[in-house]
């Protein structure tokens, strides 16, 4: 009787052990994924007809921002000090300053990490990067706002963001002796030399230890990036697309497109393919070889010359109708259409400036750990990028996001 008593003791306190370790560990896992909790009760699917939809989707995000808040300011993806450090003028909640008396274009911006185990966006914003001087032009600032998505790793995003201002301002200077700048060529240039300084890098030893392509092959040929660059000046609109981020102006209310996604089975991409030798093959989506989910990209070495670095140029005239533009990652544009962004950001940049009822306590003392006084932040921009973020996430985006918003109605004279 003894030795029973003693196995039944021994039964429950082994069964009382896998209990607890059971609560344990469905605890820790609701610990480790809170948003996932919040959004998995209620999410609509992304649908876009019909208005009350919208109205729900909008509704959504607001009622779960400031549990996105928390997850925004703990991600590792923002980048703060990486911001600060490449250009002194920005405000860690995505505006700028006026340090001079030139009036330089509001913006906001937000790039976080989302479901991803990793982080592969970067963006890159450089406000009055470079002067045009030329007898036919007007001597104006002009601007520089790019993202950056890469896949396999992130080094070769993060590099494009480092670098790729710098070269776009070499190849305009490079057009002194000229009357005007060739944009499309100066483009075109400019990411052939930055995909060129992606391949020699390749073969580098890598400081950063947390790089995931370290531990494949040593020259990290399956890593790349799309790209979409955007420079603007007062009179127009140059964007430069690689890949399938995107770029949509506002307009009077209306989207008006920008770039268009460099996917394999877009008509014209596939035919370039096979006549390349390349086949394009279904596997979760149409993918050069199997393998890439887009068609054009910088780097990505071992699919040359299926998958190329020239982008496609566009030269839009600005007008006194254009209200914002908006720069971003697939993870935003692969569940919010170009019409809703657009209906976000005119929202929030008709809405009071002094109002934001997505920013909690929290995201508040995290933005102004950095430089420069509150009263030059634009708000109403980085609301819009942070909103257009959250609604993105609502809608299940699987993938980093990032978002830039730019102001083009306060400042038509940059």
């Amino acid at each position: 009787m003894a030795g029973v008593c003693c196995g039944v003791i021994a039964e429950i306190e082994s069964a009382a052990a896998v209990e607890q370790t059971a609560r344990s560990s469905r605890r820790r896992r609701m610990d480790l994924r809170p948003c996932k909790l919040v959004t998995d009760a209620s999410v609509l699917p992304p649908l876009e007809n019909g208005r009350k939809c919208q109205k729900l989707d909008l509704d959504l995000v607001l009622q779960v921002s400031r549990d996105f808040d928390n997850a925004i300011e703990n991600s590792e993806s923002i980048h703060l000090n990486e911001y600060r450090e490449i250009n002194d003028g920005f405000n860690s909640n995505g505006t700028v300053e006026l340090e001079t008396e030139t009036e330089q274009p509001k913006y906001g911006l937000t790039s976080v990490c989302g479901r991803r185990r990793d982080m592969e966006d970067a963006v890159s914003i450089h406000p009055s990067f470079c002067k045009l001087s030329f007898e036919a032009e007007i001597s104006s600032d002009i601007h520089f706002f790019g993202v950056f998505d890469g896949h396999g790793c992130s080094h070769v995003a993060v590099k494009c963001r480092d670098r790729f201002h710098e070269i776009v301002k070499e190849e305009i200077e490079a057009c002194r002796g000229g009357k005007t700048v060739d944009w499309k060529l100066t483009m075109e240039r400019s990411f052939e030399r930055m995909d060129k300084e992606v391949q020699e890098s390749a073969v580098e030893v890598k400081e950063n230890s947390n790089c995931r392509c370290e531990l494949q092959t040593p020259q990290c040929d399956a890593v790349g990036s799309t790209a979409v660059v955007a420079i603007v000046m007062p009179d127009k609109i140059v964007v430069a697309n690689c890949g399938d981020s995107r770029a949509v102006s506002c307009r009077n209310g209306v989207a008006l497109p920008l770039s268009d996604d460099h996917k394999p089975d877009r008509p014209d991409e596939l035919l370039r393919i096979e006549e390349a030798g390349g086949r394009v093959i279904y596997w979760d989506g149409p993918r050069v070889l199997g393998v890439l989910a887009m068609s054009r990209a910088i780097g990505d070495n071992y699919l040359k010359p299926f998958v190329i670095p020239e982008p496609e140029v566009t030269i839009t005239e600005r007008t006194s109708e254009d209200e914002c533009l908006i720069l971003g990652s697939d993870g935003l544009w692969d569940v919010v259409t170009n019409d809703t962004a657009c209906r976000v950001a005119r929202m929030c940049l008709r809405a009071q400036k002094p109002a934001s009822p997505l920013m909690s306590h929290g995201n508040e003392a995290a933005i102004r750990g950095g430089g420069g006084g509150s009263e030059s932040y634009d708000k109403a921009c980085w609301d819009a990028s942070i909103l257009l973020t959250k609604l993105a996430l609502v809608r299940y985006s699987t993938d980093n996001v990032s978002v830039v918003v730019v102001d083009l109605k306060k400042h038509q004279r940059l």
